[in-house]
């Protein structure tokens, strides 16, 4: 065994300001909030398995490359963007090493809560990019996620699963109060804030958007070419994007790979029509306060 893969350690999450995390993550909180990034930093944030993340992610790469494929794919997608709360060695350093070494402007990705995210971050203006699926898709996509990803606990039965995710008990805790935190904040703080089921409906009309906010003028012929490369397919197939180099002791893809589907509505073929009722009733009373315009079905 490698000492990269006996860092990988039975999987145990605590509880911190009320959100469970991953216990290497907890004891790396206090370095991760003191992170001081730089005004021309990126950061991607957004509830984990939303789908969008990875995409939105490659999407940026390409628009700051000019569409330049070769640039992209000269590493892994966690080196080109640390992940900024990964404590667990899983690529030979942590996503705060990794970070230290860089020259800004970096692009960095969390799915920390809003009240988690660095607050230099803010006190920085650094732009920030959420990414955001309706609550049912993602939901099945965790399921899944946990089944792969070794550093997390097992997810148990779906219909357990299920619960667990309504009440927020599951890695980096609620999913309610994740997005509706950013969405109130995204005018206040500058966040471009984007649906997974928007970029599904109309990729080129969101890769202008977040070519707009970041301040780019790239032209119609490399856009056409950013929303082919960064199609599902492709994506799917892009070795530094797929998390293939990922080790199996930290994620085994043997039964379905990281990018499993790529679709809006899965979530028809996993709820009973009584867990759906039950959903949409806990869905009502946690997002009254809020109008957030989610689509479950495109």
């Amino acid at each position: 065994m490698t000492d990269k893969q006996s860092e990988i350690v039975q999987p145990v999450l605590v509880r911190v300001n009320g959100v469970l995390l991953k216990e290497q993550t907890a004891q790396e909180l206090d370095a991760i909030s003191a992170f001081r990034p730089h005004p021309s930093d990126l950061l991607i944030a957004s509830y984990p398995k939303s789908e969008g993340t990875t995409w939105t992610q490659e999407i940026v790469d390409l628009l700051l490359h000019n569409g330049n494929v070769e640039s992209c794919r000269q590493a892994p997608i966690t080196t080109r963007n640390p992940f900024l709360e990964l404590s667990t060695k899983i690529s030979s350093q942590t996503g705060l090493e990794l970070l230290e070494e860089m020259d800004p402007p970096r692009v960095i990705k969390t799915h920390l809560p809003f009240q988690l995210v660095p607050v230099g971050i803010w006190e920085n203006k650094c732009k920030v990019i959420y990414v955001a699926r309706n609550a049912k898709d993602t939901l099945v996509s965790y399921y899944y996620f946990h089944h792969i990803n070794q550093m997390i606990p097992k997810p148990g039965p779906w219909e357990d699963f299920v619960h667990n995710f309504m009440r927020g008990e599951v890695a980096w805790g609620s999913w309610y109060d994740h997005v509706k935190a950013f969405w109130e904040a995204r005018q206040k703080r500058n966040i471009l804030f984007l649906f997974y089921e928007d970029m599904q409906e109309n990729p080129r009309r969101e890769v202008e958007r977040i070519m707009n906010y970041l301040d780019l003028s790239i032209s119609n012929d490399v856009l056409d070419h950013i929303v082919e490369q960064t199609s599902f397919k492709n994506m799917k197939d892009n070795p530094m994007a797929n998390y293939a180099f990922v080790p199996k002791e930290a994620f085994d893809q043997s039964t379905h790979k990281f990018m499993r589907k790529g679709v809006v509505g899965d979530w028809e073929n996993h709820f009973t029509t009584e867990q759906s009722a039950e959903f949409d009733k806990d869905y009502e009373k946690k997002m009254k306060d809020v109008n957030i315009p989610f689509r479950t079905r495109l």
